[in-house]
């Protein structure tokens, strides 16, 4: 279908009827779309997975017992299992699942490997080798780009099978689960890139001491056992650093974006966020009160606070060509509006979505930002320019009576041309920020800010929302749109609370030339 509507512009173009330029769009294909879900993909992915573990059993240097193959069937039946059960947003995503089961592959491997190459090397005591292996590899990884939880999936599920695959060898199971839960444990909050080198140390750290028992049981010299400690350290800071690198390459095959690239995304001195403060700089202001709003309110449901702030700093970047005619760049008195049609001035403040998604790609923004851009107003109305539209197309029909004109011949307001694009958000990140930039924005026609004002600004603002059916196709509930609403509503009041105006001291008074001194009491009043 696509291919045709592609013929069918490029037609119209030659015609002069379209212009060959198209906007960008973050809508993914229908192939890829197909790729993401089908089951029959997922299906390939687990049958490749056992094929390499089935492999990897078949070609052992000592046959495998039959009970040993009846305990990998069960521990990759289980490993199904929890991604079904406790993992649904990996479960549901095969992209997602490729990068589980490949990440484990690729570490199942590399041990493998290590051990394959340590059994002929006669330099090489046969019991070490296990403490060559990278085994945090899959951890630090998966830990990193998709949560803790996911993270000790790749911890346990590896350590189970290297088990098994090796000689059922119980110091290369607790091995793999010590370091693997370290990984987990260090990267839980990481926030900076070189956080990964203390993670990448303590690796070794928990390496060596295992080594260091484990060689001391075996009755091996001190000497052995320091060389032994000081391989161990340099192997989990090489781990850590590979993965480091690494990283980017994940995050844009896979399109995953952690909390370190969220940290790092959410610097100021971003060269959009600067040309936003320079030619749109009311637009900059409400960015950061919305970015503020968002922040507090994901953190009260669980969301991703980072990702929310980062997204509130640039989902009206679009309004940057244009930033004349948005009402926080307006200074006070003008109208730029007023000498345009209702549908014109519509089209210019709908058009800053599809300016934003445009800037977004040319500056090679994340695809969450771009998703954000794109879904923060949803398919929404543009009610102000819609309603006066209304108001013309009545005046016209009245006026029309008086000069016995037709009513027909007075073109209709057509609602869909005062509508934003969409999509109604799909996440829960830009749920929120959807409803901080609404509340922010009507937040400046409080006249009064009072706490009962404020709390009912949120409510309404919240259900009208909801009344439109804007949140219906995010995963949200009603118990974290209430969180949601207690958030913005003790947000807001912070941001709107207005200091008493004292009367201002009469300099011309005799008293005033030699101050009193006060009470402690008093100066805490006046405070």
């Amino acid at each position: 279908m696509s291919l045709l509507n592609w013929f069918h512009r490029k037609k119209l173009v030659k015609k002069g009827l379209a212009c060959d330029k198209t906007r960008h769009s973050s809508q993914r294909s229908d192939w890829v779309s197909i790729l993401e879900e089908h089951p029959l993909v997922r299906l390939s992915i687990f049958v490749g997975f056992a094929g390499v573990i089935a492999l990897l059993a078949l070609t052992t240097a000592k046959p495998l017992q039959r009970e040993v193959y009846i305990l990998l069937s069960i521990v990759l039946g289980y490993s199904i299992l929890i991604l079904s059960l406790d993992l649904p947003e990996v479960w549901r995503s095969n992209s997602k699942t490729f990068l589980v089961y490949g990440t484990l592959s690729v570490n199942i491997l590399i041990t493998r490997g290590i051990h394959y190459f340590s059994q002929h090397q006669e330099a090489i005591y046969y019991p070490t080798s296990y403490y060559l292996i990278p085994m945090a590899f899959a951890p630090l990884v998966l830990s990193i780009l998709m949560g803790t939880r996911v993270g000790l999936f790749a911890v346990i599920i590896p350590s189970l099978l290297d088990a098994l695959l090796f000689n059922k060898s119980f110091p290369l199971m607790l091995l793999s689960l010590i370091t693997g839960l370290t990984a987990v444990l260090f990267t839980r909050n990481v926030r900076k890139r070189s956080h990964l080198l203390n993670a990448g140390f303590a690796i070794g750290i928990c390496s060596m001491v295992c080594a260091v028992i484990f060689g001391a049981l075996s009755d091996r010299s001190m000497n052995a056992l320091i060389q032994q400690g000081s391989i161990n350290i340099v192997i989990g800071l090489a781990t850590a650093m590979f993965v480091n690198s690494t990283l980017p390459i994940f995050e844009t095959l896979f399109n995953i974006t952690p909390e370190i690239s969220w940290v790092e995304t959410a610097d100021l001195n971003h060269p959009l966020l600067r040309q936003l403060t320079l030619e749109a700089p009311g637009t900059y202001h409400h960015s950061l009160m919305v970015a503020n709003l968002a922040e507090s309110a994901a953190t009260a449901i669980g969301a991703n606070a980072t990702q929310c702030r980062v997204i509130s700093y640039f989902h009206d970047i679009g309004k940057i060509p244009k930033a004349e005619y948005f009402i926080e760049n307006i200074p006070q008195g003008e109208d730029p509006h007023a000498d345009l049609s209702p549908s014109m001035s519509a089209l210019i403040i709908i058009s800053h979505v599809k300016e934003g998604i445009s800037l977004a790609y040319k500056n090679r923004l994340k695809k969450p930002i771009i998703d954000a851009i794109q879904q923060h107003h949803g398919d929404s109305l543009v009610y102000y320019f819609y309603k006066r539209a209304k108001q013309q197309e009545g005046d016209a029909k009245a006026g029309s009576k008086i000069l016995h004109m037709h009513e027909e011949d007075i073109p209709a307001v057509c609602e869909s041309s005062f509508r934003y694009p969409g999509p109604r958000p799909q996440t829960k990140e830009v749920a929120i920020l959807m409803l901080a930039d609404a509340i922010e924005s009507a937040s400046r026609s409080l006249e009064k800010p009072t706490p009962q004002r404020v709390e009912s600004l949120v409510k309404d603002i919240v259900e009208h929302k909801m009344l439109t059916h804007q949140l219906d196709e995010c995963p949200i509930s009603l118990q974290e749109i209430n969180l949601l609403k207690e958030s913005f509503t003790l947000t807001l009041k912070s941001m709107l609370h207005v200091r008493i105006a004292y009367p201002k001291e009469d300099r011309s008074h005799p008293s005033t030339q030699s101050p009193k001194k006060t009470s402690a009491s008093d100066s805490a009043a006046a405070a």
